[in-house]
């Protein structure tokens, strides 16, 4: 037996017609905050929470769509800000080890392989010294963009340390 519940045909239409009324609508109203590339994967999740509701039972839907979405933005937000405090401790590693030739190397080897838009905005704030608000003015995008990258860069490190 499995613990998967099918989406009856009725909720199914009913969700793939809230999807169709308003996806646009919600991203749109994300773009400003998150940016466009990660606008469409808020809008998809947020119609992945919806699916346990009724949707018949709304009465205001874009008002609970905008309140899950900005709900898993803040939550995102929160997680990312969490993991870059966290890591802000790793930071002075990363800085001591270029000292020597081969963990200069080492480093340099993992810089290219992290993907460019992460690894400019690592590259500023690590090696260049600049803060997130100045390199989102900068690239001219936003700063939750900059922490996401950051997040995202940090991350790429991590894992080919094997931290």
């Amino acid at each position: 037996m499995s613990d998967v519940k099918e989406l009856n045909p009725g909720a199914a239409a009913s969700l793939n017609g809230l999807y169709r009324r308003y996806s646009g609508w919600l991203e749109k109203r994300l773009r400003g905050r998150v940016g466009i590339d990660e606008a469409d994967d808020v809008v998809q999740e947020t119609y992945l929470r919806l699916t346990p509701y009724l949707l018949e039972d709304i009465r205001h839907p874009k008002a609970l769509l905008l309140r899950v979405a900005l709900n898993l933005v803040r939550d995102e937000h929160r997680r990312l800000v969490r993991r870059d405090r966290a890591l802000q401790g790793a930071a002075p590693i990363l800085g001591t080890a270029a000292d020597e030739p081969v963990d200069r190397l080492h480093l340099k080897q993992i810089l290219q392989t992290m993907p460019p838009l992460y690894r400019d905005v690592f590259v500023l704030s690590r090696f260049d010294g600049m803060t997130y608000p100045e390199i989102a003015l900068a690239h001219g995008i936003s700063l939750a963009t900059v922490e996401r990258r950051m997040a995202k860069a940090v991350e790429h490190c991590m894992a080919q340390l094997d931290v």
